[in-house]
């Protein structure tokens, strides 16, 4: 037969809303894990948008799926990185997984 076994696939750590220092780092923690071959791509969101960091120098998503703020930036008129954060995994022949949202809030 052509099904595949089901592959149990689940977060092991998922975001918790964060309260962040101006000027400091942060992390908003997440990792998954899959039975499956390869594993699982972590992507994030932020307002309910993918977030693209590829040229991003304060922000990148570290190996286990964490999303690291080398310094969170916050003034009067620009919070780029305030508000709320999901962690997608997507792993092939499985699908993708979204995790809680966790709402990072800055201080300072």
């Amino acid at each position: 037969s052509g099904a595949q076994p089901f592959s149990p696939f689940w977060f092991t750590v998922e975001p918790q809303d964060t309260l962040a220092i101006r000027g400091n780092s942060a992390f908003l923690n997440c990792s998954a894990h899959s039975d499956a071959a390869t594993p699982a791509r972590i992507e994030w969101k932020k307002d309910g948008t993918f977030m693209s960091l590829v040229s991003d120098e304060r922000r990148k998503i570290l190996p286990d799926g964490t999303l690291f703020f080398s310094h969170v930036v916050h003034s009067k008129h620009n919070k780029p990185d305030e508000g709320t954060y999901q962690c997608v995994a997507t792993t092939e022949n499985l699908g993708s997984i979204s995790s809680r949202t966790a709402r990072l809030a800055v201080a300072g």
